[in-house]
């Protein structure tokens, strides 16, 4: 566990504000310097800009409850995530309206991370809050990706997609962001409210088609209705952490006590179960040639949690990646998501050695039966087999692990 735990620790630390945002702040302007954001990591982005950027002034972020950090002229909001709330509504709306009247002497730093779709819900005139929770929440259920997620929400949005640089024209806008989506695409972080979207409203209907989702009738009529605009690029957009560099940290982790580190790649997209067979049938060839190697991935997996389930894709990585091991002592896994919050879980992820399947049958539970039911957080939780961080403040999406023929980390 400790080879695991440090791992974890290294992908998250290099993902921290504090290590990634200083380098990127801009000189200050001759006018005014607003400052808002969304997001897992934007309360913490705001405390670090503040502590190093000598024009930090006026602003707003909104973040996920429990995700705040202590802060001086930027005010910090807690909203609900995933699933959107009227907290997050209503700081939408006064973000829009505080960047919105400024001159070409002022200047918008916009702080993004992965979480910021959700907490920045204000709908399109016409739509209502509960259109959109309803929307997420059945998106979420069936499976959705986030890239599908946020293609809906962007359409059914008043400031993604563009929306929020075009309000704060003709201001000079700039935009840190901590990706957290596969190919750190920036109209997928956050659903993009400082990029031109180029999908249509075709699109979006598309995706509750595709899941069967019986949205509400005022969304349906809106993606009818809804004619797509040319919105067009405004201002400077800055990467200052993505999940290649999270990766490369734990790569050093692994080298330092003795294996190979091979990347699978930081944009490994699917089904949590079906990557932990395809990851498994990999770890035992590599095995099989008697190689010690650590096997890293990150990207986001996806889960539909049964009704009664409590999981979430990095616990139903693990929990499938150790049935498809047997229990070969030669082989041990880890998965978590780095904000520290796995799905409905309290936990980041979870991680198993060959001793494990051993020691949940002494626990009386069964991993089988935890894996169809989607139970995998209890599962895991029973055997104290969880990796708990609590909120990292940051997010730049899963780090899996795959330690082979090192042995468990005890």
């Amino acid at each position: 566990m400790d080879l695991f735990r440090r791992m974890f620790d290294a992908a998250v630390t290099a993902a921290q504000p504090a290590h990634c945002l200083p380098p990127h702040l801009p000189p200050p302007p001759a006018g005014r310097t607003v400052i808002v954001g969304a997001g897992k990591a934007s309360a913490e982005m705001a405390r670090v800009l503040e502590a190093h950027y000598p024009a930090a002034g006026e602003g707003l972020v909104v973040t996920r409850y429990g995700h705040g950090a202590p802060t001086r002229a930027v005010e910090v909001v807690e909203a609900g995530h995933p699933v959107p709330d009227a907290n997050g509504g209503r700081a939408a709306r006064r973000i829009l309206d505080m960047v919105s009247g400024l001159t070409a002497d002022d200047l918008v730093i916009c702080l993004l991370s992965g979480g910021g779709s959700a907490l920045l819900p204000l709908p399109a005139p016409g739509l209502t809050l509960a259109d959109k929770q309803a929307v997420t929440a059945a998106l979420l259920k069936a499976g959705a990706s986030i890239a599908e997620i946020n293609c809906v929400r962007r359409h059914l949005s008043a400031i993604k997609g563009g929306k929020l640089a075009q309000a704060a024209r003709p201001a000079r806008l700039l935009t840190l962001a901590i990706s957290d989506v596969p190919g750190d695409d920036p109209l997928v972080i956050a659903s993009g409210p400082t990029v031109p979207d180029p999908s249509s409203f075709a699109d979006a209907r598309g995706m509750l088609d595709r899941y069967r989702i019986k949205a509400p009738a005022a969304v349906r009529r809106h993606l009818e209705a809804g004619r797509d605009l040319s919105v067009e690029r405004w201002g400077d957009y800055v990467l200052v952490a993505r999940p290649a560099d999270a990766l490369a940290a734990a790569a050093a982790v692994a080298a330092e006590a003795g294996y190979r580190p091979v990347l699978l790649g930081d944009a490994v997209e699917g089904e949590a179960r079906d990557v932990a067979a395809a990851h498994a049938a990999l770890a035992k060839d590599v095995l099989a040639r008697g190689e010690k190697v650590a096997l890293i991935s990150g990207g986001e997996l996806t889960v539909a949690v049964a009704d009664g389930g409590i999981g979430g894709p990095s616990h139903e990585y693990v929990l499938a990646l150790m049935l498809a091991c047997g229990g070969d002592p030669a082989l041990a896994g880890m998965a978590g998501d780095t904000d520290g919050i796995d799905g409905g879980t309290a936990a980041a992820g979870a991680w198993f050695d060959g001793g494990t399947l051993a020691r949940a049958a002494s626990a009386g539970v069964d991993p089988a039966e935890a894996l169809r039911r989607n139970d995998t957080g209890r599962f895991f939780e029973a055997i104290d087999r969880q990796i708990v961080s609590g909120p990292t403040r940051t997010n730049v999406n899963d780090l899996r692990v795959i330690l082979i023929d090192g042995g468990g980390p005890g």
